[in-house]
């Protein structure tokens, strides 16, 4: 009896962290270059009263054993890494990537961070920097004077500088792909570093290696359903009240128990 009580709360907790997933999700339905999680359950050890197979009489086993299951619990929560949908901006520095990819960026503890986000501004000293003023890299800074900006789909960075005067080359983005882009962690700010799950970043040239092109004026949105997203939490809450059904009638039979005379 008592353990249909700790195998319902294993039930409760584990929805309770689904529901944070999806609220997180729902939360960046706005987020530019957001990637949507989702929760992945297991379940725990089996308490085992009679192995399957077990002999059951003379040149007899059991067909079937007597094994009762223990709960529930979280195993991964998996970042799904599908493109989102493209929103026109017709800004000369927002930039989004066609398929596979990241922007690196220097991040603050020195590290080299990985983005989807491409809403680049300038900064100060004319640097295309991301919306917290972390530098792209390698670095580009666009030269004083500069009357239009253009970026090819292989990343190439040119600049207009005076009216009539031809385009000049001034750098190369470039952009980096994972084997595993679900092993990268989530730092916040749309940006991920890599891991020993990830493996290690393979840098080129957009549109090269089975990386994306790119496409300037346009930005990726998230990747999160609504819909989707509305359905998985009708689903973790009805699972969730099944679980909290579950340990309200353990508590009656306990209390049925307690009652006899």
């Amino acid at each position: 009896m008592f353990k249909s009580l700790n195998t319902a709360a294993t039930g409760m907790q584990a929805q309770a962290t689904n529901l944070e997933v999806i609220s997180n999700n729902l939360a960046n339905v706005q987020t530019s270059g957001f990637k949507r999680s989702r929760a992945e359950f297991e379940d725990l050890l089996y308490q085992n009263v009679k192995e399957p197979g077990a002999q059951s009489g003379l040149n007899a086993v059991s067909p079937t054993g007597i094994q009762t299951g223990l709960g529930v619990k979280t195993s991964a929560i998996q970042k799904d890494f599908e493109v989102g949908s493209a929103k026109m901006t017709g800004n000369d520095l927002d930039i989004m990537i066609e398929g596979q990819g990241f922007f690196p960026i220097q991040i603050e503890n020195g590290q080299i961070g990985y983005t989807r986000d491409g809403s680049f501004k300038k900064d100060p000293t004319g640097r295309i920097v991301d919306r917290n003023g972390r530098a792209l890299i390698p670095e580009i800074t666009i030269p004083p004077g500069t009357t239009n900006v253009g970026i090819a789909e292989n990343g190439e960075v040119s600049v207009m500088t005076q009216a009539g005067a031809a385009p000049q080359v001034i750098g190369q983005i470039q952009t980096v792909s994972f084997i595993n882009p679900a092993g990268l962690k989530a730092m916040g700010k749309n940006t991920f570093v890599p891991t020993e799950a990830s493996g290690v970043p393979n840098q080129g040239i957009p549109g090269t290696n089975e990386l994306g092109q790119l496409s300037q004026g346009q930005l990726e949105g998230s990747n999160v359903n609504i819909v989707e997203e509305m359905t998985n939490m009708i689903s973790a809450q009805r699972a969730y009240e099944m679980n909290s059904k579950a340990i309200q009638a353990s508590d009656a039979m306990l209390q049925s128990l307690n009652n006899l005379r």
